[in-house]
């Protein structure tokens, strides 16, 4: 019976490694967005700032073993990372089996226009071919590589773009991730019993702003949150520079958060 119950909790494990928690600014030397989620056997790439290859490489992660990228919006702190993962994949590692990347409408374009703005002589035919991209709709539930479901809402952040908060479903796990934002009560539903509710929390006290969260703010409204583990990220220099006033866990580069 002890046996069963330890292979219970291994099937079931899961992990959020934090490749970055910085802002766009990199404040305090953090890295920019990035986080990988490992469960049921798949692993799930969330976010893509432009330090991405560091950081992972930095951890002993390797790029090959992503199996899905999610993309939250189209900033270049949250996606650039995606020209240096094509490249990795063209020159360093060549990519064996196929890549699913999901994101708001505009990522595939988007994406192809800065690696060609960024490498104009590389030749992308082969990688192509090993892409898949799927547009994400906001207040939709949709099925991503056949095993991960991803529920979208649209969050306060970009007006001509469509920016997007995120729950994820892989291998029995409820992962969510707010993207970039002001408040929205739609988060509250949205959070509700996961097991890892990832909040971007970048200044520390700013009345009156509606396209990111701050600290203040965010307090005022954390009674009605409800998952199991709250971590505030994408932390701005307000916000470290103020951290002995923080009352929630925040994210540190290179944290591995058990789920």
């Amino acid at each position: 019976m002890g046996s069963g119950l330890q292979k219970t909790r291994k099937v079931n494990a899961g992990r959020v490694t934090v490749l970055g928690a910085g802002d766009a600014f990199a404040s305090k030397g953090r890295f920019q967005a990035g986080y990988v989620i490992s469960a049921g056997g798949t692993q799930i790439l969330m976010d893509a700032g432009p330090t991405l290859l560091s950081s992972m490489k930095r951890l002993g992660m390797s790029p090959d073993d992503i199996d899905v990228v999610l993309i939250s919006h189209l900033h270049g702190d949250h996606f650039c990372g995606l020209a240096f993962l094509i490249l990795e994949y063209l020159y360093e590692a060549p990519r064996q089996r196929r890549l699913t990347l999901a994101g708001p409408p505009h990522l595939e374009e988007r994406t192809w226009a800065l690696f060609r703005s960024m490498y104009p002589e590389s030749d992308t035919t082969e990688i192509a071919r090993q892409l898949d991209f799927v547009v994400l709709e906001p207040e939709r539930t949709q099925q991503v590589n056949g095993t991960i479901q991803v529920q979208s809402i649209r969050t306060r952040h970009t007006i001509k773009d469509i920016s997007l908060a995120y729950r994820v479903k892989v291998g029995g796990k409820a992962i969510v991730f707010s993207g970039d934002t002001g408040w929205t009560d739609d988060l509250i539903p949205l959070s509700a019993g996961a097991d890892l509710f990832l909040c971007e929390c970048t200044y520390f006290d700013q009345p009156g702003l509606d396209f990111h969260i701050s600290y203040t703010h965010f307090m005022t409204q954390r009674h009605r949150l409800s998952p199991h583990r709250l971590v505030l990220t994408h932390i701005g220099r307000e916000v470290l520079e103020r951290e002995s006033d923080v009352a929630v866990e925040m994210a540190i580069d290179g944290m591995v958060i058990e789920v």
